[in-house]
């Protein structure tokens, strides 16, 4: 019965994971997929933590463990490494900041087959990195709806759908020799953008709910603000090379955020841009404590009640400062 499955190869760009690399390899070392049809390919980006030491170790226990390099230390780069060098017809894409549930690998192919999809993946569960009211409060936001919108593979499904991209993805192999390989400019959006051509070409991408992951982002709320930058950068920024990524839920906080600064600057001609700006920044206040408000209590926690209002802030005003410095970039 193994012999008719398809080769697996999963792929796992890394840099300075070492909080985050042994949980996810200890997960994917117990995927229910059959280990002699399965490979693990971690490219690591010249990690300076401890990530390469521990990578090592796995491989040294384990045969489904591969340890690449990539000097250019860039994301993309590092999946085209692991593609190029994969010996299976399916490539999984996975981050080392994650956790997969035991029949991921299993669950993905189910849907590729069944569902005749080009891409396929599932909804993540986003959970706090560390056990403290920040940690938890950046965990919900990037998974409520005022935090990121319809974005479906980060507040959930209840059912599956045809969607525009899914996080990391299950592909056929050789779907990256007809569209090409991911985009090595983009140091960030790649995912994205390699999803767009997948659909310009003809190729469906699947959201289904039972495929599982568990996702650990930032706990800290200045790596988180970096983070948000970086996110509205790299969705404005790729016009520079011709490539358009985004949708208009992408552009929200740039319009909010280009509104408040225009009306700052007004607000020195006329009392009445400063009275319409702080109308602006009041009501979008009290909708974060409202939101937050029914979140602490579902969560019985009343010191997100504090620290939601200014998480959902962060996200939305990092989002769109990056956006904006997106625009500079490209006009300089």
């Amino acid at each position: 019965m193994n012999e008719k499955l398809p080769l697996v190869s999963i792929i796992i760009p890394c840099r300075n994971e070492e909080k985050f690399i042994q949980k996810c390899l200890d997960s994917l070392i117990d995927q229910d997929y059959p280990k002699e049809k399965l490979e693990i390919l971690v490219i690591d980006g010249s990690s300076e933590d401890g990530t390469k030491e521990i990578v090592a170790e796995f491989v040294g226990k384990n045969k489904l463990i591969k340890l690449l390099e990539n000097p250019k230390k860039f994301t993309p780069v590092g999946l085209n490494i692991g593609i190029k060098e994969a010996k299976g017809e399916i490539i999984v894409r996975m981050d080392a900041h994650a956790r997969y549930e035991k029949d991921y690998v299993s669950q993905c192919l189910k849907y590729l087959k069944e569902c005749k999809a080009d891409n396929v993946g599932g909804a993540i569960k986003t959970l706090p990195s560390k056990d403290d009211v920040w940690a938890k409060a950046i965990a919900i936001v990037l998974s409520h709806p005022f935090g990121v919108g319809n974005s479906f593979f980060r507040i959930g499904t209840k059912k599956t759908r045809w969607v525009d991209t899914v996080f990391g993805g299950c592909y056929r192999k050789e779907i990256f020799e007809k569209i090409g390989f991911y985009n090595e400019r983009l140091t960030r959006s790649q995912d994205i953008e390699l999803n767009q051509r997948l659909r310009k070409s003809g190729g469906k991408i699947l959201l289904a709910p039972d495929i599982k992951v568990n996702y650990y982002p930032q706990s800290n709320f200045t790596e988180f603000f970096k983070h948000n930058f970086s996110d509205g950068l790299w969705t404005i920024y790729p016009l520079k090379f011709g490539i358009k990524i985004f949708s208009w839920r992408h552009l929200v906080p740039l319009f909010f955020t280009l509104t408040l600064i225009i009306l700052a600057e007004l607000s020195f001609v006329s009392e009445n841009y400063l009275f319409l700006l702080l109308s602006i920044i009041l009501i979008y206040f009290l909708t974060a404590l409202l939101f937050s408000f029914f979140i602490a209590l579902k969560e019985k926690n009343i010191g997100l009640l504090f620290a939601l209002p200014f998480t959902f802030a962060n996200r939305h005003s990092g989002y769109g400062l990056g956006s904006c410095w997106g625009i500079i970039r490209i006009m300089l």
